[in-house]
């Protein structure tokens, strides 16, 4: 039912033991934090510019 990222429903949850919400918290906790590591490691860290450091020539402020 997880990985169909449907979750879990209110009812399915409180009816649980305690000992099976923890682990079931903790495996899908592990499994989110290995999915983000796997994202930003393949997510390339470039420099990218981020436009020219130019002031502009006009003024914004209207004339009294």
């Amino acid at each position: 039912m997880f990985h169909g990222k449907g979750g879990y429903d209110w009812e399915t949850v409180y009816n649980m033991p305690i000992w099976l919400r923890r682990f079931t918290w903790n495996s899908v906790n592990e499994w989110y934090e290995k999915q983000n590591e796997e994202q930003q490691q393949a997510t390339p860290k470039e420099n990218v510019p981020k436009g020219p450091n130019i002031a502009p020539t006009y003024s914004t402020k209207a004339s009294k």
